[in-house]
């Protein structure tokens, strides 16, 4: 073990340069050319098969260990895309792409994975097979469920899946895992109405927009409070209100609304929409306005089978102690890569970032344009994931 250790950590050295080569070169989802490139580069360089273009520029990569005829395969996931977010770190490997920014981390996910497939490559000590995923739209695009609908699974078939998020609200060296529920599925809506405009002096001969879409705001709010068993997670936020002209005496003749909901069952799922919808169209009759609402569903809950939890708490603990592992309670952020564990098993972890400077970019929330992944994180993964593959791979 000592031996993988330092395998690793010679590796991990390489692997922060690939990161913030990464990092400067940001693009959203299925645009990730340059990320794209840069792993099936590296790969090519290693001698790793690999094939492009699943999920438009998506990867999935093979590595055979020993017997690798045994049928006997696992897979490793990273996330390729970044976000609409104009960086302010003022880092030497800052984005050079003016409003984009990988904000969330997914720099470093690809950088680890990569990394853990160069020592997986080197040393081969497991029986079976490794397959490498990088995944595309993670953000929003729903690219789990684009590389499945174009033969993931038929073309490089696997038996478990493992994933990770880099996580600056745990110290570094730490780690959160759960069973059952871990991340919510989230939603986004959108919401127009139109109506006729006029003199806000004479209200009774226009449409008044803006007192409609305020009423409708605080009627969504009691499906929360009043139609969702308070034992049930669940969360729904108007995110943006838009209507008027400026003008203190104009009534708009427009609006728009949008925000999110979020919850874990997926019979509350179906009944949130199925009320917003109606509570939508009432709201247009009663106000007398056209409308249109859309509903899309952007990523599915994060669900943790107990078995595949039980091999990531012993390899965590192994490497690291007891002490290294947290439990808080789930999560109302989403994950794309829920996707991928309702096809087949697996489990989803996330490793600690944060340092003892509050004002680090280590310790900037996600999303945040101030945020920066930690290299200091990528041994520490890639070390759980080899045990990973070298415990779940082992000779039988």
């Amino acid at each position: 073990m000592a031996h993988r250790r330092s395998l690793i950590d010679s590796i991990a050295a390489e692997a922060a340069i690939w990161r913030r080569t990464l990092h400067q070169n940001p693009q959203t989802m299925y645009e990730e050319t340059f990320a794209s490139g840069f792993v099936a580069a590296k790969l090519a360089e290693w001698g790793i098969p690999h094939e492009t273009g699943i999920g438009k520029t998506g990867i999935a990569a093979t590595i055979d260990g020993q017997s690798p005829e045994n049928g006997r395969a696992i897979a490793f996931r990273a996330d390729i895309d970044a976000l609409d977010i104009e960086e302010t770190t003022g880092l030497p490997w800052a984005s050079q792409n003016k409003g984009k920014m990988h904000a969330c981390g997914h720099d470093g996910h690809t950088a680890t994975i990569l990394a853990l497939g160069r020592y997986l490559q080197q040393t081969k000590n497991f029986h079976g097979r490794v397959r490498l995923i990088f995944q595309p739209a993670e953000e929003g695009g729903r690219g789990a469920e684009r590389m499945v609908s174009e033969g993931l699974l038929e073309r490089f078939p696997f038996d478990e899946i493992y994933g990770f998020h880099n996580f600056p609200y745990l110290p570094l060296g730490r780690f959160w895992i759960r069973s059952g529920f871990m991340m919510a599925a989230t939603d986004f809506f959108s919401i127009h109405f139109k109506g006729r405009g006029g003199h806000a002096a004479m209200p009774s001969l226009s449409d008044d927009l803006v007192l409609a879409s305020a009423h409708l705001v605080t009627a969504l709010q009691g499906l929360i409070s009043r139609e969702v068993n308070p034992q049930s997670a669940a969360v729904l936020s108007v995110t943006n209100l838009q209507s008027g002209t400026g003008a203190s005496n104009v009534l708009p003749s427009s609006a728009f609304l949008s925000g999110t909901v979020r919850c874990f069952d997926a019979a509350l799922r179906d009944q949130l929409e199925e009320r917003m919808r109606t509570f939508v169209r009432g709201f247009a009759q009663m106000y007398r306005l056209e409308h249109t609402f859309t509903y899309d569903r952007i990523t599915d809950a994060v669900f943790n089978p107990a078995e595949n939890v039980e091999y990531s708490i012993g390899a965590v603990e192994k490497l690291f102690g007891p002490s290294a592992l947290y439990a808080l309670d789930p999560i109302m952020g989403g994950e794309d890569f829920g996707y991928f564990l309702q096809k087949r098993p697996g489990s989803f972890i996330f490793a600690g970032q944060a340092e003892a400077d509050p004002a680090s970019p280590h310790n900037q929330g996600l999303h945040t344009p101030g945020y920066d992944f930690n290299d200091a994180v990528n041994p520490l993964v890639v070390d759980y994931f080899a045990e990973l593959a070298e415990t779940r791979l082992a000779a039988r």
